[in-house]
This record gives structure tokens, sequence and C-alpha cells, in this order.
């Protein structure tokens, strides 16, 4: 049987790891077009040159079809280009589109211009296969920061017969953020004479939103887990596009997040002093000692310590931490180090846990990425209590590092992590399930119980760390949806 002849897949992203990043949505985009790459498909990833990626650590070319590109937003011409850029000679290629005066500030997102910038990515997304001629299997966009472009397909572009066997992908990776704006940018943005196309509820009310326009014409959706699938079809979850996902049921599909095992191995991991294995735990315990030391705790062999890697938000769960953490401290002997930054009042709660459990709470506001690896080989219990997590990739790098996870069942922590059963000794970390207080305060004790029995607590560590959640495995269930979107035509 001959094999299937590869994919041409042009993928358009707001992030991108290393280059930038603020969450998940970096981590897979990197991870998915390098296994796209490495099983042979022609992928084309396209992003904007923030002013804060480091331009000295790339390889970069200059490509000829590519220069001086202009485009009519917002009542004005844009100039940009685009070149094409890697890290090393084993990475693929990627393209950034380069416009100095709408990408020159240091952060991501946010602005009176949001929508202006990442209109240009997605159109810039299909001049880019313009001009260099390139026809797409389909089309990967990633959030609603380039959900626009199956509209744009189906009106500025759809002259251009090279796009006419193209499909749509839109994956959600956070419905929480959604591109609302007023209806008054329609047309700066291209599409005033486009209204049919639109939420015909939201323009009355003044609106537009990117994401659910993207909802409403991608030919499949995807999310990041199918346990996160499920839940945003629901009011709970859905942030008001519940409806209209309801209607285009048979299009989406939950496929949880891989993990790049090689950057998160604790066998290879140049960031943590100390590598270790499921053979052989030694280093796990140095690390413990090393991590707590350099943030100024205490550091005791029975000790267990809980991390936590996270942004200080709403959707994190902050709120339990706050109403549990200081009566627990109280009553048991742990100690507690947290890496995160976010919202003020919770930056102060941790400031103040620190000051009052001195020895015993470390916290590090902001985000240091070795900071992270170390926390992640150095704890023993990795506490996740958000209140929606529609993937979460520190779990998994916490089951691969002997860590044990202990998180509330929603989205792709309920997919993931299968709590402990000491009497079967199967199961890989702890889950509760309400979002309450006495939720997280029982999954708290919980693991303490299971990190006193040291027969348990060999098994569920071990358990853990077998588990495989590498590219590999969740990059087929994507080429697989992709070859059945392109068979249905």
């Amino acid at each position: 049987m001959p094999s299937e002849k590869p994919l041409k897949i042009c993928l358009a992203t707001s992030e991108m790891a290393p280059l930038a990043k603020t969450g998940g949505l970096a981590d897979v985009t990197a991870a998915l077009t390098t296994y796209l790459d490495s099983k042979g498909h022609d992928v084309r990833l396209l992003m904007p040159f923030y002013a804060s990626i480091e331009e000295g650590a790339l390889e970069i070319e200059s490509v000829p079809q590519l220069q001086d590109m202009e485009m009519e937003i917002a009542g004005r011409t844009v100039n940009f280009w685009i070149v094409r850029a890697r890290l090393h000679s084993d990475a693929p290629w990627v393209y950034l589109l380069q416009c100095p005066e709408l990408f020159s500030g240091e952060q991501l997102y946010g602005g009176d211009d949001e929508h202006i910038r990442f209109v240009l990515l997605t159109r810039a997304v299909i001049e880019m296969c313009q001009r260099l001629q390139f026809k797409p299997d389909l089309f990967h966009c990633h959030d609603w920061h380039t959900a626009l472009l199956p509209v744009y397909l189906k009106t500025a572009y759809a002259w251009d017969d090279l796009f006419k066997d193209s499909k749509t992908v839109l994956t959600i990776h956070n419905i929480g953020y959604q591109g609302v704006f007023s209806n008054e940018v329609l047309g700066a943005i291209g599409l005033e004479y486009s209204t049919d196309y639109l939420d015909q509820e939201d323009l009355y009310e003044g609106r537009i939103n990117f994401m659910k326009t993207g909802v409403m014409h991608a030919d499949l959706l995807t999310t990041v887990s199918p346990t996160y699938a499920r839940e945003i079809l629901e009011g709970e979850y859905g942030m008001g596009l519940e409806h209209h996902l309801k209607v285009r049921f048979g299009s989406l599909v939950g496929i949880l997040n891989g993990v790049d095992y090689e950057e998160w191995n604790p066998e290879t991991d140049p960031l943590i002093p100390h590598t270790y294995s499921a053979r052989d735990l030694a280093g796990k315990e140095k690390n413990k000692k090393a991590v707590m030391e350099e943030m100024g705790l205490d550091y005791s062999f029975d000790r267990p310590l809980f991390g936590m890697v996270t942004r200080l938000t709403y959707q994190k769960g902050i709120e339990l931490v706050e109403q549990v953490m200081p009566g627990l401290l109280r009553e048991h002997d742990f100690s507690l180090l947290v890496l995160g930054s976010g919202e003020e009042s919770y930056e102060q709660f941790f400031h103040w846990l620190q000051a009052e459990f001195p020895g015993r709470v470390g916290f590090f506001r902001g985000f240091n990425n070795p900071l992270a690896h170390r926390v992640e080989a150095g704890s023993d219990i990795f506490v996740m209590p958000s209140r929606y997590e529609p993937c979460g990739l520190n779990q998994m790098y916490s089951l691969k590092y002997g860590t044990v996870p202990l998180v509330r069942a929603t989205g792709g922590l309920a997919d993931s992590v299968q709590h402990f059963d000491a009497d079967s000794a199967e199961g890989t970390g702890i889950v509760f399930h309400d979002f309450d207080a006495n939720g997280l305060r029982w999954a708290m004790k919980t693991a303490l119980k299971f990190y006193a029995s040291k027969h348990a607590w060999k098994h569920l560590v071990y358990n853990g760390m077998q588990k495989d959640y590498s590219w590999d495995e969740q990059g087929k269930l994507y080429v697989e949806r992709f070859r059945k979107l392109l068979k249905k035509g």
C-alpha cells in the first residue's frame, strides 16, 4: 500500500516557544511544527517578529518574494516584510512578520491597536502563501488572534483559486480570551461589507468577536483536551460561545497537548543540578535540597515540598489556596514553593504567606524558566487547583519528573491524571472534583497521607514517570484529523 502524501500546512499563531511565550499556546505551536516537519510534512508557520525576540540568537534569511509588502488597514498603508528564521540547523524554518510600525513594543498583547496588529498577521499569512505560490491543504489557526482567517478566505481572498481547495482549522487553546472589539473597527479590518459572515446579535449590540467568528466558519474546530471539548459546550465553561459550539458539535474534537520531552526530561535536563530517572531517584532528593536552599527554605528529608508554577489569576484557583493554605501550614509539617505572577491581590497573599511562615514558604514573583525546571524537579507534589484548565502542561511535566500532581478534575487535568488507589497501587496523582476549599483541603491532606507511606509513595511516583504524553502520540491524532477533513472534500 502506497504511503499517504505529505500534507501542506500553513500555521498562523501569535506566539511560539522559545521565541515568544506567554503560555501553553507557544509550547504547542512549537512542538506541533517540529513534529509535522519531522514527519515530512511541508509546514509554514508565520508569527510576528516581536521586539522582545533576540535577533542574535537566530539564523535569519531574507526571502526575496516577501519583501516590500504593504496592506491597507485602518485607512492607512501598512508596510511590512517577512523573513525566515531558525534557532539551529536541525530546527524547522519559521516565518517572522516584521512591521516596526505595529510590533515595536515589548508586550505581545494589549494596546489600542491590538485588533489591527493581529488582522495584519492573519492577512499576511494568506498573502505570504500567495507570493510563495504555496497552496496549503489546510490553514491551521490558533486562538482568537488568527481566527478571522476563514472569513477572509471566504471574502477578501475568495477570488484566488490558489485556496479553492484549502481547508481551515481553528484550535481553541483558552476560550476565556476571545478578541472582542467594538463593531466600529469593521471598516478598519476590512469587514464592513462582509457583515453577513458575522454574528448578527453581536453586531446589533455593538461588537465583533474574533473567536466566535472563527468558530462559525472554520472547517474543523479542535481544542486541547477531550474533557475541555465537552466542558465548553456548557455555560459554565463556554464563556458565552457554548451555543455556537453546540451548533458545530460535529466539527469539534479535543486532542490533548503533548510534551516536548527533549526539554522536559529529568534524565537529560541541563537546567537542573542533578539528573535522575525512575530507576534511580537519588538525584530528585538532591534537587529538592538545592531548590529549597536557593529559595531560602529549611530543608528536611521527611518534610514534603509542595510546588506551584502558575499565573496568579482567577482561572488557576488561587482563591482556594488562600482559603486553605495558612491553616494547613499551621496544622501540618510541609513546605511550599510558588513561582508566578498575576493579580496584585494574589501576589500580596503569597508575599504575606512567605513572611508568616519563614523558612517554609518561598515565593518568586515573575517567571523564570530555569527556576521552573528546578521547582518541577525538586518538589514532591505539584499543586494545580484550577477553576478550569483547557489542557495544562505542568501536570504532565510533573509526572515525568516524579513529582506527584495534585489537580482538580477539569479539562486536560482530568484527562492526564488518574487518582491513586492505595489498595491497587494504581493511579498517577491526587484528584479532587468540587471547586471549593473542602476539596483542596482534602486533596492536600490525602497527599500528606500518601507521602507518609513510603510504600504507597514509591508506587505513585513510579506510575507517573511511566506515562507517555509525547508529541509522537498526540501529533498523530492531529494528522489523522487533518486527513479526515481533507477526505470529506
